[in-house]
């Protein structure tokens, strides 16, 4: 180390003087290569967090974009890795794949607001139903399914599969759905008279469907199933069809609904087995209520008692004592066989009815709750007596098949089962639903 010069004190340059120190060769090359490095580092960090919020802010724009539109628009097209080779089909499976109408779930909690209590309009066999109202106006039914349901993932799926596929005017239209996460949810068009059964069962209800009403729902009924059992691109089964699944839109236009436990057939299938019977009591066929058998006529058979509980104005409960009341469909034979078959007509008609008409459809019905599932007739050989005026011609219908089981208060599951009558035959049954 060495100054510029000796000067003394009074020498001194007047801001002080310069310093020179010897360093090695090696001590200067290695801090220049340390600032080196320190800018390449400052520089990778820089651009990589320059990058990922860049990234980010597109992201979050792109999916709000996507959400906007989707509650502009509401329903859009996704596939969801859903395909109809899931479908339940105990017959036939078919693997062709088909997009879905999705809406958001922000858009469905808006539409019910919050599915709030005020929107409820009852509550299916796959949980609470609410109605709702979309951005553009349209009111909507929205199916929920809830966690405690006693139908799954499964016929949600299967209901999805089907009604997407099936166009007409007495089943009901799906619009949509809605399924992320726990939510899963069917979004329907809206039915401004609710159900079958709301009318029907109750006096100050009944008394609002003239037998004129009445007639017009038969037939749409029918209708709805030709076009299931023989006229849609599947045949299909519905295993489930009842007064609350008959829906009814402003014009009272019957519409069939719910097609969580239906089943696709092969084109070659006439019946099928299954081990797991469901279904509604006083609903089901005999075969299938005790054997697990199930076809077209099954649906058949339910159709006549829904024709029965038309005329009548009473439930089909299918349960009586083992030592006395007789259910519908007993009461209605009897009555046919006692040739006082007007008195088993809804006295809420109060006489005004078409008498030729309405013996006609008592007639049908007997024919379609037959014992044999031979002797019921197809929906479409239903169809052509519905349009006939000669009821002369129809075959006599024979005994139909009593199905009932003791009521469930009657004894509990861990004393005695349910006892059911097959024409005076005692069995064994196990509920499915």
């Amino acid at each position: 180390m060495w100054t510029a010069g000796a000067a003394g004190p009074r020498g001194a340059p007047p801001y002080g003087q310069d310093l020179y120190v010897r360093l090695a060769a090696v001590d200067l090359d290695s801090t220049s290569k340390s600032k080196k490095k320190m800018h390449i580092v400052i520089t990778v960090v820089v651009s990589i967090c320059a990058l990922a919020i860049l990234l980010s802010v597109t992201g979050i724009y792109i999916w709000r974009t996507k959400r906007t539109k989707a509650r502009r628009r509401g329903p859009s097209s996704w596939s969801g890795g859903l395909h109809s080779r899931e479908l339940h089909s105990e017959g036939n499976s078919h693997g062709d794949d088909m997009d879905l109408p999705l809406f958001d779930f922000e858009t469905i909690a808006s539409a019910t607001q919050d599915f709030s209590a005020d929107n409820k309009l009852g509550e299916g066999g796959f949980g609470p139903v609410y109605k709702g109202k979309l951005e553009d106006g349209q009111e909507i039914a929205v199916k929920t399914l809830s966690k405690t349901s006693v139908q799954g993932l499964d016929e949600f799926k299967n209901e999805v599969m089907l009604i997407a596929k099936l166009q007409h005017r007495n089943l009901v239209r799906l619009i949509g759905y809605s399924i992320g996460g726990q939510e899963k949810m069917l979004i329907y068009e809206f039915m401004e008279n609710k159900s079958l059964d709301y009318f029907l069962f109750e006096k100050s209800k009944s008394v609002l469907i003239d037998w004129q009403t009445r007639y017009h729902i038969i037939e749409g009924i029918a209708r709805g199933l030709i076009y299931l059992h023989q006229d849609s691109r599947y045949r299909i089964i519905h295993r489930d069809l009842k007064t609350s699944n008959i829906l009814l839109d402003k014009e009272m236009t019957p519409k069939i609904s719910d097609f969580g436990m239906a089943r696709m057939f092969g084109s070659d299938d006439t019946e099928i087995n299954t081990v797991r019977v469901v279904g509604t009591y006083g609903y089901m066929a005999p075969e299938y209520a005790m054997d697990g058998v199930f076809s077209v006529k099954s649906d058949v058979f339910s159709f006549g008692v829904i024709v029965l509980e038309i005329i009548s104005g009473k439930r089909n409960r299918g349960v009586y004592s083992c030592s006395s009341h007789l259910n519908l469909l007993a009461h209605a034979w009897s009555s046919w066989n006692e040739g006082s078959s007007l008195d088993l007509v809804d006295e809420t008609l109060n006489g005004s009815f078409n008498s030729e008409e309405l013996l006609k459809c008592l007639k049908l019905g007997l024919l379609c709750v037959q014992e044999n599932p031979d002797d019921r007739p197809l929906m479409s050989h239903v169809l052509l007596m519905l349009a006939s005026a000669d009821a002369a011609s129809f075959p006599d219908p024979r005994q139909p098949g009593f199905v009932a089981r003791r009521a469930a208060t009657e004894y509990t599951s861990s004393s005695k089962p349910d006892c059911s009558f097959v024409d005076g035959m005692t069995i064994t049954m196990i509920e499915g639903r």
